[in-house]
């Protein structure tokens, strides 16, 4: 029929999705395009002492290893620190003996050295726990010296020792004690000669060893310098000329205790004692101490100081061994007859070996000073100074 409604066209269909085919108007100029963020490069290390980071090389961790050592040096320390009251024992029972109580000079020097030995062993092993770098250099260097100076004691402890032992053995005999029989005396002497060249070789010549061997290592240099960033006053001069300083600094203090407590020194040809010794030994820790320093700072005065003082030092150490009797020098620094009389008995001390083996430790360390000349001088000392002065980590 005509009025009839036109039939329902159904729900409009829903617009279809824009193809990425089809184009977008341009933006209008004022509105900027923002474009893809691009990843920024990896960051690169810092350099290392100069060296940039892409020849800075792999390294391991050794931080376990430093505070193992560390850890070590520490008991030496203590076991240092025990040797203290065992020098006030001795200084007790040295009234009870024949030979006299111990000097107060020998005491104060036994307290003092034990006591500096223990307070330096417990800071280096403390500060290697930390992976500081100043503890690893100083360990180093002070390990090359106790390494040396430990194969001179070991070698001469091991041509005294039996020496020493066949004239306490005869010396029983004639005072008539209680000897033993001659077969069981060489028995009784052969396994504690071994017994004691052991432990000393064990204490001066391979546990300086390992604590060289470990130090050296790149890598533990590589873990000190990135777990302790921040430069440290042990790099600013070289690890062999800061050996040097430090031997000359610690020996400039055992000279201010030995004129203290001992005032004898040696002095062209004869023996000086009392105030004059006291006086030689001042002028000789002082001048070490101003070497010792113009040394670190790369000084070729301090260098030459060092070569020409040690070298008249030795002339006269060796006019005075030579020439005059030790045990008349000791007579006037307040030692009795009896223990004068043990000192003669003592190989050692008998003939100037203790002497004589001193000398040649200062001969070893005057041929070091003259090795140490390619540190010094214009040009050397240019190249030392940029290399301690280049950016750490």
């Amino acid at each position: 029929m005509e009025n009839e409604l036109p039939p329902d066209p159904g729900p409009a269909p829903e617009p279809a999705a824009e193809s990425s085919t089809v184009p977008t108007a341009e933006p209008p100029a004022s509105v900027a395009v923002v474009t893809p963020a691009v990843a920024a490069p990896p960051v690169q290390p810092a350099p290392v002492y100069g060296v940039p980071s892409s020849e800075v090389p792999a390294y391991s961790d050794r931080r376990t290893g430093l505070v193992i050592f560390g850890v070590i040096q520490i008991i030496l320390g203590l076991m240092a620190a025990l040797m203290v009251p065992f020098v006030a024992l001795g200084a007790f029972m040295s009234r009870l003996t024949p030979g006299g109580a111990m000097r107060p000079g020998q005491f104060i020097s036994g307290v003092a050295t034990y006591a500096f030995i223990s307070a330096a062993m417990i800071a280096l092993g403390t500060g290697s726990v930390q992976s500081r770098r100043w503890a690893r250099a100083l360990t180093l260097v002070t390990s090359w010296y106790w390494l040396i100076m430990g194969a001179l004691v070991t070698v001469l402890l091991t041509a005294m020792l039996p020496v020493m032992m066949r004239g306490a053995l005869a010396q029983m005999k004639q005072t008539g004690g209680d000897a033993p029989s001659p077969e069981m005396s060489t028995g009784i002497m052969a396994v504690v000669l071994t017994l004691i060249i052991l432990f000393v070789a064990f204490f001066l010549i391979l546990v300086p060893i390992a604590f060289v061997i470990f130090y050296s290592r790149k890598d533990v240099a590589e873990t000190c310098r990135r777990r302790d960033p921040v430069p440290r006053w042990t790099d600013r001069t070289p690890l062999p000329v800061l050996g040097a300083s430090v031997a000359l600094f610690t020996g400039a203090i055992y000279m201010l205790l030995v004129g203290v407590t001992t005032p004898m020194f040696p002095f062209f040809g004869h023996y000086l004692t009392g105030i004059a010794a006291g006086a030689c030994f001042f002028v000789m820790g002082a001048l070490d101490v101003y070497v010792s320093i113009a040394l670190f700072r790369l000084q070729t005065t301090g260098w030459w100081i060092a070569v020409v003082a040690l070298a008249i030092r030795l002339l006269s150490m060796t006019l005075t061994y030579s020439r005059t009797n030790l045990m008349q020098a000791y007579s006037k620094v307040g030692m009795s007859d009896a223990q004068l009389q043990m000192l003669n008995a003592n190989p050692m001390f008998h003939g100037h070996v203790l002497l004589w083996w001193s000398l040649i430790s200062m001969l070893v360390f005057f041929g070091y000073l003259v090795w140490l000349k390619r540190y010094f001088g214009a040009a050397a000392t240019k190249t030392n100074e940029d290399a301690v002065t280049a950016p750490a980590v």
